[in-house]
């Protein structure tokens, strides 16, 4: 399904002058860098465990339409608050409140701890929660959250410095090579991505390069840098260092092979697409192609098993119906053309919550290759 789904949007060009120290007012540091990540894979043992924001996260009685929605700091949040502001504005029924999370790997554990029962986390972190693997191989979750609908993709892609002779992927064996700050859900899905069959020869090869998004920009000035991922949202905007490297280098598109192709199209923890590099531009910068091939890191709304169907439901029917008004509080959540839309990244592999599929059943848009999920 989610093959599809960066082609279906509606894009948004020319939201506002975006800093180039951040994405949607944030940075690397303290912030999600654009990515949903606060640079914590959510270990640095403030799991939330001791229910320190006061409340259980749960969604009280059978008429508590209550969701409590864990959120990454940054654009993420950006994106979680203007989702609050349509519900405030569009339901008489529903209570929505945004709870600060540290990162995506963070919100999941925090959920599985009922510190709140909705959370924004994306579908390769879902994935390695439930297979038990990566950040949860060695601290495993009991309650994994299940999936509502698409909140929006950060799409990944490889520019490389000028003058570095790195013309497609497999240049970059021998080359030093920037996939984001170390901890980024970006940088986590790009090098599992590479780390493929068809590509990890190349990757094997690559000097992988660790440094904070703040000192990237500098270091691609000054030479040691050869190539980086660029990422952000299609049509909307780039994350801040990239559109900060574009603005003091001369950069250019480092076209794809077919065995990067093979790799993003089947790994199972990202999406994939490909989009006119007219409509998404970095900083007006000419990087000397005209589509761009990406692969995604797909974010989504999620929620526990326990959460109130109804709730659920309702949130739902909110982000369809008004899916204008979500857009205009925030341009980098997905302009849906359809109620099946909602589901462009769901994944067989990952339940769907019950309250999400008797929506799009009742909406005709419900696909029954996918999983509902069971109630707790």
């Amino acid at each position: 399904m989610s093959e599809n789904s960066i082609d279906r949007r509606k894009f948004l060009y020319g939201t506002g002058a975006v800093g180039v120290t951040g994405l949607a007012g944030c940075s690397g540091n303290g912030g999600d860098g654009g990515d949903g990540s606060d640079g914590s894979d959510g270990s640095d043992g403030s799991d939330g465990s001791d229910g320190s924001d006061g409340s259980d996260g749960s969604d009280g009685g059978s008429q508590d339409l209550t969701l409590r929605v864990g959120t990454s700091a940054g654009g993420t949040q950006d994106v979680g608050l203007a989702v609050e502001r349509a519900v405030s504005q569009e339901s008489d029924s529903l209570s929505y409140s945004t709870i600060e999370s540290p990162g995506y790997i963070g919100t999941i554990r925090r959920m599985a701890n009922n510190q709140f029962n909705a959370g924004i986390t994306d579908n390769n972190s879902l994935s390695k929660a439930l297979d038990e693997t990566g950040a949860f191989s060695e601290q495993p979750v009991e309650r994994i959250p299940q999936y509502g609908f698409y909140a929006f993709p950060y799409a990944i892609y490889i520019i490389a410095r000028d003058g570095t002779g790195i013309e497609t992927f497999d240049d970059l064996a021998g080359a030093n090579v920037y996939p984001a700050e170390p901890g980024y859900s970006t940088r986590a899905t790009t090098l599992d991505v590479w780390s493929q069959e068809p590509t990890a020869d190349i990757y094997d090869q690559m000097n992988i390069q660790n440094m904070g998004v703040d000192s990237a920009p500098g270091a691609f000035e000054e030479g040691t840098i050869d190539a980086s991922i660029a990422y952000g949202t299609p049509g909307v905007r780039y994350t801040g260092f990239v559109q900060e490297i574009a603005s003091r280098t001369d950069i250019h598109y480092v076209e794809p092979t077919d065995a990067l192709r093979e790799s993003a199209e089947s790994y199972p923890g990202a999406g994939f697409g490909t989009t006119s590099y007219d409509d998404w531009p970095i900083a007006d910068t000419d990087i000397g192609t005209d589509e761009v091939f990406h692969w995604n890191l797909e974010v989504n709304y999620t929620f526990n098993p326990e959460a109130n169907p109804d709730a659920v439901y309702e949130l739902c029917r909110v982000v369809d119906e008004h899916n204008d008004t979500v857009n205009e509080g925030e341009a980098q959540f997905n302009d849906f053309e359809s109620t099946a839309d909602m589901l462009g990244s769901a994944r067989e592999n990952i339940p769907v919550h019950r309250g999400a599929v008797q929506y799009y059943r009742d909406n005709d848009a419900w696909d029954d290759s996918l999983t509902e999920g069971d109630s707790a």
